[in-house]
């Protein structure tokens, strides 16, 4: 068996891991657990190559304190907005996004933004059409989470750019 999986991972040009070899070995009529596999290939030394791994941003994350502290009432409107991000699963595209800004008072979107990948290019956008659209005064409140494009350099100077305080939890 061990003999099999090594043929397949030689085969792969050493880039099939577990769950590949594993459906390799079922498609040629040997069907063995995905756990039993992995004990296998790490007995006999086999470790897939990753690509595209994703290794953590270099960038210093801005300590950002959460000032709305789980208060979303408003007394009027464009004081506070949140910001997120949508997942849409499409059938040509696959995944697409959805980068959108919320008026906590109207319960309306007032910026949003649509591409095929997550970046901070995609909530920028989405802040610059919130901000052209609302033109708010100086000091509203954006509230996000802490994902990496909220806590990106590129939008954290549009936030100040545009005299905005940034909260995030």
């Amino acid at each position: 068996m061990t003999k099999e999986s090594q043929r397949i991972y030689v085969k792969s040009k050493e880039r099939y891991g577990a769950p590949k070899i594993h459906k390799m070995l079922v498609n040629n009529g040997c069907y063995l657990s995905l756990k039993r596999i992995q004990r296998l290939m790490k007995h006999a030394g086999i470790r897939s190559i990753m690509k595209n791994r994703p290794y953590p941003s270099k960038e210093r994350i801005v300590q950002l304190t959460n000032l709305v502290k789980r208060d979303f009432s408003t007394q009027t409107i464009i004081e506070k907005w949140v910001a997120g991000i949508t997942y849409i699963p499409t059938v040509r595209d696959g995944c697409c996004y959805l980068g959108s800004v919320l008026d906590l008072h109207s319960k309306k979107i007032v910026g949003y933004s649509f591409s095929r990948s997550m970046t901070s290019k995609l909530v920028i956008e989405a802040l610059q059409n919130a901000y052209t659209a609302q033109k708010p005064r100086k000091g509203l409140l954006l509230h996000t989470d802490l994902g990496s494009q909220y806590t990106s350099s590129e939008f954290t100077q549009h936030v100040h750019k545009y005299e905005m305080k940034q909260s995030i939890s």
